[in-house]
């Protein structure tokens, strides 16, 4: 999609971030994109709290706490469905096969999930999918598997 057809999709102007990734986003929506250098979609980000509710095989992925999505995900979904999961340095966790890549947004104390869309060439470049989305520096390492955090 290009940004128009993005804007019209979401019936809201977007607000351009900047940066190297060229975000926009729809406060309203809940919703972060983004799109290469040739105006392509490459990344759909949906925020945790205000996103619009994505669900795979029936189970939320925004808003969720992320110890019980890495879970599920693990003992539920990729046990049945296979799959590859994968673990970012930041802790962030994602099915490779589906493009979807599983971080975390804090919501006043807390921390939910917030899924990303990203098409194979995103998804496997370090260099995007683990700077996406543009945010306030979150401390590394903040949540990590089996941390308890």
């Amino acid at each position: 999609m290009s940004r128009a057809e993005v804007a019209h999709a979401l019936q809201e102007p977007a607000t351009p971030v900047g940066g190297r990734y060229a975000q926009e986003d729809f406060a309203t929506a809940g919703v972060s994109v983004f799109h290469d250098d040739a105006g392509h979609l490459v990344c759909i980000a949906l925020a945790a709290a205000t996103g619009p509710q994505t669900t795979l095989a029936g189970v939320s992925l925004a808003g969720r706490d992320p110890e019980q999505m890495e879970q599920w995900l693990l003992e539920d979904y990729a046990a049945e469905h296979g799959g590859t999961v994968l673990f970012t340095l930041d802790g962030s966790f994602a099915l490779t096969d589906l493009g979807l890549l599983i971080r975390t947004q804090r919501i006043g104390d807390t921390r939910l999930t917030r899924p990303l869309l990203m098409t194979e060439d995103w998804f496997e470049s370090t260099y995007y999918r683990d700077h996406l989305p543009l945010e306030r520096p979150q401390p590394q390492n903040e949540y990590r598997r089996g941390s308890g955090a």
